[in-house]
This record gives C-alpha cells, structure tokens and sequence, in this order.
C-alpha cells in the first residue's frame, strides 16, 4: 500500500495498549499512523501508592507478550506476586479434602502458575513503550462520534461507546451477583497461593499479594454486597473469614473496598466494515477463573497479528473479509470460556444433594485425570 493507513484505537487500558505496543512491533508498522484515545486521564504508577484495588491474573502465555513487546520488565522491576498454587474447594468440603483442585506449578515445570499484578501497573508499563513510539496518545478525549480512521478499534470496556455507535447487538446473561472487592491482612500466611470458595451464593477468591495480603474478589448477592459495603472494617473482615471458611485464619481489612454488578455478555460481531471490537467491548465473563485480562490480550495478538498480515498481503486492514479471520480465530474460544464459567458458577451455587455429590465425585475424578488437568492447565496458563 502506498499510503499511510490510520488505526484508532478507543480504549487506553490493557487490552488497547497492548494492541498499540503489538502494531509498532509489526513488519508492516511504518505502513500505518496509531492514536489512542481514552476518556479517563491518563494513568500513573508510583511505587509510593499503596497497592490498587484493580488487580488482574496475567497467566504466563500473557506474561510472556508483554515481554515480547518489552513491558514485562517494568513489571517485574516494580512490584508482583507470582502465585505457585492454586486450591478451589466447595463450601461442602475443605481446602484439602478429596473433592478440592489442587494446582501446583512443580506439576507442571514452570515456576508459577501467574501472576497477581496491578491494572495501573500494566498500563504505566505499556505506556512507557509507547512514549519511545510514535504512536498519539490523546488522554481526557471525550468522544461524541466515530473517529475518522481507516480502522477504528474498541477496546473500551464492557460498556463500549464505539460498538454502541456502530449498533452491533450485545446478548446479557445477568448472575444475580455482585462482586465485593477489598485487600485483606491473613492471620496465616498466604503461601503464594490463589484461594477459591465455592459457596452457595457465589464464588471467594483470594488472590496473595506481594506485601502479603490478599486481594479479594466476593461474588454473593446484591443483598449481602449491600451489607459488605455498609459493614464496619471489624464487621466485613468477620464476613469474609465465615466466608472463607477461616482457610487462613482470621481475616483483616486492609484496603478500600469497591463493588460491581457481575454478567457475561457477548457481542454478535466481533468486526464491520473499518470496525473491531476486542477485549471486554466483545466479550465479558465472570471473574471466578481470572481470564477476563488474559482473553482481552489474546485478542489484541490475533488482531494484530492479522493486520500486519493483511497489509503485507496487500489488503485493506480495515475490509470486512480482513477482519472476519480475527473474528473467526476468537469469537469460538471467548464464547467457550463465556459459556464454561457461567456453568461452572450455576453448578457450585446449586442446592441439589444430588447434583453436589456428582459435583464433588467429578472434582475428584479430575485431580486425578492426568492429561485431562495437564491439558486444562495449560489453557489456564496460556501456553501450547
């Protein structure tokens, strides 16, 4: 192509940021101009701040991007914490009875199993490549319309103003849950360990922190969110150690505390003519697994990966027929991932005897399946 092609970029989080690092990284980047433009400020890590309430699980494979793209070293070099296991039990049983998952890294010959690492973290990473890029970063940019670009690109969240605008339809399936989130002191050490309750109103995650606390993530009803919010710091952290059935003892808040209405939704198109939608303006899942972040990365890397590719073909990147091979190579797995965390949140949240003990018996079947784990664990870490 002869002329320089345009790709907007709306959306400044992970998954947009990491797109625009991935395209300066392409064999065909001097064929195009990159902008991003975001509607928030634009965000800074300080190693002085405490640790922020949003915090993401990067998988390894996701890991491993960020490096490719150089963001991974800022990371590592600020503040992280590995996690080495993982324990998943039913409120019928304990953390280390037969029917509990159990995910140790050793199993697996890798050092850790992911990471535990800030949202603000990630993006001040990415931001420092593309400050010794020339892609535009246009921060506290309220748009109104459609950015003239030959691509426009949304990757501004599960509300996204550019699938709005261009009328692509959303399918909602509501949890009846909301998501209590807030930092934890353990009275017992965390272990380097992501913990996670099944109870009967939804799932507690536990997710340890590098200065050794937690960072909660409580799905229950919108009652008991309601009650949470309104607790005193005695008051929740009594809350959240029944919760967890006192794994790590008892349990200190140590943090602010947010709250947000949880539901999967998935877009019927990833893609229209000079249009597409990655990250959580496509699809969003619950948060129980924590693949939320990692999804929204692989789709950055597919779509770039398909741009570079249409370009050095001597496509338009922004022709529909382009896109749809993005769409194609994403929308089957996020749309499995959708499917199988809803199942998986209904089937823990069942009062059914019967359901629990052939829930419990599968549990058990699968610690010891061998491959089946191997293989389940390795979609987990994002990695062949």
């Amino acid at each position: 192509m002869k002329t320089r092609l345009s790709i907007a970029i709306v959306g400044g989080g992970l998954t947009g940021l990491t797109l625009a690092a991935l395209l300066t990284k392409c064999r065909q980047s001097d064929a195009f101009d990159i902008t991003v433009i975001d509607a928030a400020s634009r965000p800074a890590f300080s190693m002085d701040d405490d640790i922020a309430l949003r915090v993401s699980a990067i998988a390894n494979g996701s890991a491993e991007l960020l490096a490719s793209i150089g963001a991974w070293d800022a990371v590592l070099n600020a503040r992280v914490s590995p996690y080495e296991r993982m324990r998943i039990w039913d409120e019928s049983d304990t953390p280390m009875g037969a029917s509990a998952l159990t995910f140790n890294a050793s199993e697996f010959a890798t050092a850790q199993l992911g990471f535990i690492v800030e949202n603000v973290l990630l993006q001040d990473a990415l931001l420092k490549v593309l400050d010794n890029s020339d892609v535009s970063l246009q921060y506290d940019t309220q748009l109104k319309s459609l950015p003239d670009a030959d691509l426009v690109v949304g990757a501004d969240g599960a509300r996204s103003m550019v699938r709005e605008l261009v009328g692509i339809k959303t399918n909602f399936w509501p949890y009846e849950q909301t998501a209590v989130v807030t930092h934890l002191v353990p009275q017992d050490a965390h272990l380097a360990t992501a913990w996670q309750r099944f109870l009967r109103d939804g799932p507690l995650g536990m997710l340890p922190l590098a200065d050794g606390r937690l960072s909660v993530v409580w799905s229950t009803t919108r009652e008991i969110a309601a009650a949470a919010l309104d607790a005193t710091d005695d008051e929740l952290g009594k809350m959240l150690t029944i919760a967890s059935g006192g794994v790590l003892g008892g349990l200190t808040v140590a943090g602010p505390r947010g709250s947000f209405p949880l539901r999967a939704q998935h877009a019927d198109n990833y893609v229209l003519a000079g249009v597409a939608l990655i990250g959580d303006a496509a699809h969003a899942i619950h948060p129980l697994a924590g693949q939320g972040a990692n999804l929204g990365l692989q789709d950055a890397a597919k779509l770039a990966e398909v741009i570079d590719a249409a370009i050095e073909g001597g496509l338009h990147p922004g022709d529909r027929p382009v896109l749809r091979r993005y769409e194609r190579a994403r929308r089957g797995a996020n749309l499995t991932m959708l499917h199988l965390m809803t199942g998986l949140n209904r089937l823990f949240a069942t009062d059914s005897t019967v359901v629990g003990e052939l829930r419990s018996a599968g549990m058990r079947l699968f610690n010891r399946s061998g491959p089946i784990k191997e293989r389940a664990v390795k979609v987990a870490l994002g990695v062949k």
